[in-house]
């Protein structure tokens, strides 16, 4: 009797093996490389925030009001607020961050993870000097295979928490020194909206800071 009821057991066990493996495949923590350049001329942006995630996911759309988390984002580059929403969500995989500002013409890598279904890669970060506008890329699709890679380009986009006044004194960073955040105003536009670049009022030189087109282009590489 009890070898009889090791042999049920064993072909129990061997029964469940192929659904538990396909189980362990289907949740493997995969690891990507990031990597933001800066295509602007004059600006800079706050450290870059990516965050993996289902695709029926946004962090903002177009149209629309942003939340709280992302107008901290777009008005001061601040995204530990916005990151820990992220984190305590199960929509989204895992969280990143770049460190300190990336300049024109320059480059950072960072490494973010994500486990299936989450197959789809958000990044965001505020652009400097601007009033509240934000370089994102908006739930594009991670490579499936290992030591394959993508590569996107970023477009800035206007919060709509605050008016385009170019002026110094409300816009936060190393160039201004202005206050990070306003109150909501009448001239707020109140939507999200490509951003149509520097203007050239107030204390921005058009020249100097204006943008066409991508403001940043993004290398995602599988690495495991």
């Amino acid at each position: 009797m009890k070898n009889a009821t090791k042999t049920l057991i064993s072909f129990a066990l061997l029964s469940l093996s192929p659904s538990l493996l396909a189980s362990s495949y289907y949740y493997h923590e995969r690891v990507y490389e990031v990597t933001v350049t800066n295509l602007t001329k004059g600006i800079a942006f706050t450290p870059v925030l990516g965050a993996t995630h289902l695709p029926r996911n946004q962090l903002f759309r177009l149209g629309e009001p942003v939340t709280d988390n992302v107008e901290r984002v777009a008005e001061g580059g601040d995204i530990g607020p916005l990151r820990a929403e992220l984190d305590a969500s199960s929509q989204y995989s895992a969280t990143a961050a770049s460190e300190g500002l990336l300049t024109n013409g320059q480059s950072v890598t960072f490494e973010i993870t994500s486990q299936r279904p989450h197959s789809r890669i958000s990044l965001i970060s505020m652009l400097l000097p601007t009033n509240d506008t934000m370089v994102s890329l908006r739930g594009k699709r991670l490579p499936r295979y290992i030591g394959k890679s993508v590569t996107y380009q970023m477009h800035a986009y206007d919060a709509g928490t605050e008016a385009n006044d170019e002026l110094c004194a409300n816009i936060p960073g190393p160039l201004c020194g202005g206050q990070p955040f306003s109150a909501d105003a009448a001239t707020d536009e109140g939507y999200v909206y490509p951003s149509p670049g520097i203007h050239g009022e107030g204390d921005l030189a058009q020249s100097a800071y204006d943008w066409q087109g991508a403001v940043a282009k993004v290398r995602i590489k599988r690495i495991q």
